[in-house]
């Protein structure tokens, strides 16, 4: 007989590691997430200005922005990983990763070189991700739902944070290594948060089983699709409708591929995709519509709608992880509306000069992507959880595909500062309007889907029982006048050789082609 493989205990006296441990390790969680999120947006052309004479400067843009597809790569293949190495090295490593990059970004100076630093910082990144969703996976339920509070707010939040370190910067070379103190506090938590699992006894962190590994390596086939067609349309120069339909294809192949997914994990999949074309592609166009130069408050007048965004986030994840465990079937649509609600707010709300309206939208946006990613990702296994954040990730860049694809139609043959001003403006408004028109398909998606997989299969109301069944199961089911037969068992599937009084009490069983009105008892 095969004997099962020794589970390690969470530390040597079989308990598990203490609150201290979880504290610890959602103090990493709200330092790396948003370390990792910020590596996403290309922000070089804000210092455009600095960038010396005798580069390329439109080379150099283009790899300023490999971060982005090196991340979405990464992702499953950190999380198949997982299977072997522990997520507390992969954490250190993702952040070591990530410091690396912050090193030699101070170095930088041709476009082989800034490439090069923002693929590392893509990798790390795409190793912080799905290490954190380990750690916290079977951890108080606080913590996952801080993990999905802290993922919105940075997605919420990241463009403005990529951009907060070039406030008055003398060096472009910023934009290659923007906080390097919070990498390095991230990094010292990594490590005490290593040495403290190696304490508690090595505890084991879920790992995706065959087939959902299976569905996550295959996660990262439309990833390099997208990332290839991304850096095509940067480099190439292809016009305004054919950016478009790229993006539209790559939104409709990420759809296809959460449609493969188990039932139970398609609400996941599919609210993954939706926060990640819409929540930061949003944001980022909010945010550069909101700054100083083009009439809004700045940075400085957004924070404080950020900030209260992002409260609301992290409370709400938590509310619902610990007052609505089981409420994902209805939960979900409803953040997902709210999603809509915000991006509605949008065209009547941006642009503003008073930065404390933003609250809405930014509000509807984050809340509603914490309160559907919460409600969809407590009723899954990690292997769907990593499964959905792969396609989330990717719906990130497919999001900004989209995104810049209606900026070129809207700026198309601009020849003033004014034009140019109400040309981004329109290109959000646009884009707002087809975010929100997609969330509402992909809501509509979701519960056909869900609706077909809740009714049995036809299949399921006529079995053949096993011999032995008592006879009064033997009838097919009555549906009226529908001339079925009662199933008559294999010959002799009754013959005992004594009978109980209660077997004679069974109702005798008519011989084949005899309905049941037409039999008497003996």
């Amino acid at each position: 007989m095969a004997v099962p493989p020794l589970q390690r205990s969470s530390d040597p006296a079989g308990q598990r590691p203490s609150w201290q441990f979880d504290v610890l390790l959602g103090l990493l969680v709200v330092a790396s997430l948003p370390l990792a999120i910020v590596a996403i947006p290309n922000t070089l052309s804000v210092v455009a200005g600095l960038l010396p004479g005798d580069v390329d400067q439109p080379g150099l843009m283009r790899t300023h922005g490999l971060a982005l597809p090196a991340l979405m790569l990464t992702v499953p293949l950190a999380a198949v990983a997982l299977r072997r190495v522990p997520a507390a090295y992969v954490l250190v490593a993702g952040l070591a990763l990530v410091a690396l990059s912050d090193a030699a970004g101070g170095y930088a100076g041709s476009e082989l070189v800034v490439g090069a630093v923002r693929v590392v910082r893509g990798i790390g990144a795409g190793l912080v991700l799905p290490a954190t969703l380990a750690a916290v996976w079977e951890r108080t339920p606080v913590l996952r739902a801080l993990w999905v509070g802290m993922l919105g707010l940075s997605l919420l939040v990241a463009q403005a944070l990529a951009l907060w370190p070039l406030d008055d910067v003398s060096s472009w070379r910023v934009t290659l290594q923007p906080y390097p103190l919070v990498t390095g506090i991230a990094l010292a938590l990594a490590a005490l948060h290593l040495g403290v699992w190696t304490a508690s006894g090595r505890p084991a962190a879920p790992v995706p089983d065959l087939r959902e590994r299976g569905l996550v390596l295959l996660s990262a086939g439309p990833a390099a699709g997208i990332a290839v067609v991304a850096v095509s349309t940067a480099s190439e120069g292809w016009r305004a409708g054919w950016v478009i339909l790229l993006a539209a294809v790559a939104v409709t192949a990420l759809l296809v591929m959460a449609s493969m997914g188990a039932a139970e994990s398609r609400a996941l999949a599919y609210t993954m995709v939706a926060v990640g074309v819409v929540l930061l592609p949003s944001a980022a166009q909010i945010t550069m519509v909101e700054m100083g130069g083009l009439g809004g408050p700045g940075l400085r007048g957004l924070w404080l709608p950020y900030v209260l965004a992002g409260v609301l986030a992290v409370a709400a994840a938590i509310l619902v992880r610990l007052h609505a465990p089981a409420a994902g079937r209805w939960l979900a649509p409803l953040g997902l509306l709210a999603m809509v609600g915000g991006l509605c707010s949008v065209r009547f709300l941006v642009p503003s000069a008073d930065g404390l309206l933003l609250v809405v939208p930014f509000g509807l946006l984050a809340v509603g992507a914490a309160v559907a990613l919460t409600a969809t990702l407590q009723e899954v296994t990690f292997g769907a959880a990593a499964f959905g954040l792969s396609l989330g990730v990717a719906g990130v860049l497919t999001g900004f595909l989209l995104g810049t694809g209606v900026q070129m139609a809207m700026l198309d043959g601009v020849g003033s500062v004014q034009e140019l001003v109400d040309g981004f403006v329109g290109a959000l408004h646009w884009w707002a309007l087809i975010g929100g028109f997609l969330v509402v398909l992909i809501i509509m998606l979701a519960a056909v889907l869900a609706r077909r997989t809740d009714q049995p299969p036809v299949d399921e109301r006529e079995r053949v029982p096993c011999a032995g069944t008592p006879s009064d199961t033997l009838l097919a089911p009555d549906d009226g006048d529908s001339g079925h037969q009662p199933i008559v068992p294999p010959m002799g599937a009754f013959d005992r050789p004594v009978a109980s009084d209660e077997e004679r009490s069974l109702p005798s069983v008519p011989p084949q082609g005899q309905s049941p009105e037409d039999t008497s008892s003996p």
